[in-house]
């Protein structure tokens, strides 16, 4: 009885072997692949256009919140940091006339009532913005009229409190831009002349 021995067959030299998976593979993740066209940035592009599309009322509503914010501050004694400053340059404007205690509410009920108008919009928005303009006339007075409060000596540069006052021009920016924005959307009718 003649024994052979059966060698092991190895597979082609050309076909490797496949290898076994990582002992790991159910706890790996698969690469995140965005949907074909979509790009990861695109997200943000959407939420740009959603930006764009409401950016008046965005823009409306944010200064609308600072004065409605500012001006229930000084509602209440000595919670402004712009309250002596507003009550000195308003004792100024009416010559005296005026008890700081009235001049400060009337600051806050205005201030208010302008945020307010902002924030709502439609009916309230005309009269809002004039307010905001006249208010703002105003708050750019006071550049003039407490040069020491307002104005470094002997400098151009201004104070703390001439500062305060004059990134006010952002708003006024701001309420332009609506401004113009409501006026083009719906201008007031042209009253016919009889002839």
């Amino acid at each position: 009885m003649s024994s052979s021995t059966v060698e092991p067959t190895l597979p082609p030299p050309d076909r490797a072997a496949p290898e076994p998976p990582p002992r790991d593979a159910h706890l790996a993740r698969p690469p995140h692949h965005p949907p074909a066209g979509r790009r990861p940035w695109s997200r943000l592009a959407d939420l740009a256009g959603l930006v764009d599309a409401h950016a008046l009322v965005l823009l409306r509503a944010t200064v609308g919140i600072v004065f409605v914010g500012f001006g229930v501050l000084k509602l209440f004694p000595s919670a402004s940091p712009a309250e002596q400053l507003a009550v000195d340059a308003a004792t100024k404007m009416t010559l005296g006339l005026v008890p700081e205690t009235v001049l400060l509410l009337s600051l806050a009920a205005l201030e208010t009532a302008i945020g307010i108008g902002l924030i709502v919009g439609r009916r309230l928005l005309r009269p809002a913005l004039v307010a905001f303009f006249l208010h703002m006339g105003g708050v750019f007075s006071t550049l003039v009229l407490l040069p020491d409060a307002m104005w470094q000596p002997h400098s151009p540069a201004p104070t703390m409190e001439g500062q305060y006052v004059v990134k006010n021009v952002v708003l006024v920016a701001v309420c332009l831009v609506v401004a113009a924005n409501e006026w083009v959307r719906h201008p007031r009718p042209r009253r016919r002349t009889a002839g």
